[in-house]
């Protein structure tokens, strides 16, 4: 018999108790033993007193006690649940974890005290969505060229209702937190804290590189208006919030932010709170893994997967799936380097020789207009909306830097960047 103690028994928490009492027959027959939850620690015991497992507010009960054989951390954050996954670690029992935010700052630390016990995360990216023994186990025969992909349910949802009812930001802003997709304060999701976070764990596992969310490109969706929608039409895009890695030399670019995406490209096509993420490896091609990224028994999904592997096969790999550096040489790319194509958005005064105006500042950086429009806005002001061939992030914000200041833009230039 094996004993898990789970350490954070809300919504997620409280999923992984019923999916193994409730699967319990399939779960042991694919696991070779049986697996039962001895304790849960939870920060108030009224909200969980339905369950009929011990339950307390000390997580020590469960990493002191010797019977407990797997700890399950789902408590949000990053300090407390680093002291806890150490100690869990420290007392040689096998931890499945959720937390991304815990995995964007220390994972390398992690594995280095892991050493031979296990140590599982399936559920830390896209929820129900394997993407983690795909990339580490699945592709593993593969260098991995690049990952694109929709890693956050919430931005999805809203994005998908700009493009397809015309609503404005924050009345579908107000409808994801009624529905309880967005908190009341989303900034971790609209800000792109969140897929960063999940962008970093993959591109460790693909390429062994130890970056932190500071240290990467990472814009979110609160700028975009109907006005980027229409141009996005227009052009055959949709906008999607994209977490992208890409291997390009001896250099690894790590970007997050909104994106235009050709409306027939697979990862278009995935709308509504649903996750995508596409693969593409030397020799396997493209792959696409899509599914649910959030939720309680899609996220428990993934964590019981996880559990049962443990169970079933002890240590089957390091945590991030290689034992000396993954690839010699590689480097985090410099976010200035990163090359893209550009859609931006100016307000202008509607006066004669404007256009002229700021397309030499767009010549004076080297960056090569493919489309312009004009939009009329109120009285003697208009939208001049441009999608450009590729150029790179040192010259798109220098250019933008001097739009801000010509007398002509009456508010901040936007741009997003087209994949």
């Amino acid at each position: 018999m094996t004993r898990v103690g789970v350490i954070g028994v809300g919504t997620v928490g409280r999923a992984v108790v019923q999916i193994l009492e409730e699967n319990k027959n399939i779960i042991s027959a694919r696991a070779g033993d049986e697996i039962i939850v001895k304790s849960g620690v939870v920060r108030n015991l009224s909200k969980v007193s339905d369950l009929s497992i011990s339950l307390s507010q000390n997580p020590q009960d469960i990493l002191n006690d010797p019977e407990i054989d797997i700890v399950v951390e789902l408590m949000g954050g990053v300090d407390l649940p680093l002291e806890i996954v150490k100690k869990a670690l420290q007392n040689g029992k096998a931890v499945v974890t959720a937390n991304k935010a815990l995995l964007a700052y220390h994972r390398y630390e992690l594995q280095e005290i892991a050493g031979d016990i296990p140590f599982e995360f399936e559920a830390s990216v896209a929820g129900g969505i394997p993407i983690i023994n795909a990339l580490r186990d699945g592709l593993s025969a593969n260098h991995i060229l690049s990952i694109m992909g929709i890693m956050n349910g919430t931005c999805n949802f809203m994005l998908t209702k700009m493009m397809n009812e015309g609503a404005a930001f924050g009345s579908v802003l107000a409808e994801a937190q009624r529905l309880g997709y967005a908190e009341a304060d989303p900034t971790f999701d609209i800000g792109g804290f969140d897929a960063a976070h999940k962008l970093l764990i993959l591109a460790s596992i693909a390429y062994g590189i130890d970056a932190k969310p500071e240290e990467i490109l990472i814009e979110g969706i609160e700028g975009i208006t109907q006005a980027d929608i229409a141009f996005a039409k227009e052009f055959g895009y949709t906008i999607k919030l994209l977490g992208i890695a890409k291997r390009d030399g001896a250099e690894v670019e790590l970007r997050v932010h909104a994106a235009l995406v050709d409306e027939e490209a697979m990862i278009a096509k995935i709308d509504g709170v649903m996750n995508g993420i596409s693969v593409v490896g030397d020799r396997v091609g493209e792959t696409l893994y899509y599914g649910p990224g959030a939720g309680g028994n899609a996220t428990a999904s993934a964590v019981v997967a996880n559990i049962i592997d443990i169970v079933r096969s002890g240590k089957r790999s390091p945590m991030l799936g290689f034992n000396h550096p993954l690839e010699e040489g590689l480097r985090l790319k410099a976010q200035e380097d990163i090359r893209s194509k550009y859609y931006l958005r100016l307000r202008v005064s509607d006066k004669p020789g404007i256009l002229a105006k700021i397309t030499h500042l767009f010549a004076n950086h080297e960056i090569s207009i493919e489309a312009v429009i004009q939009r009329p806005s109120e009285t003697e002001c208009a939208h001049l909306l441009f999608a450009t061939h590729e150029a790179t992030e040192k010259a798109i914000h220098l250019l933008m830097n001097e739009l801000e200041v010509l007398d002509a833009v009456l508010e901040l230039p936007y741009m997003i960047r087209i994949v």
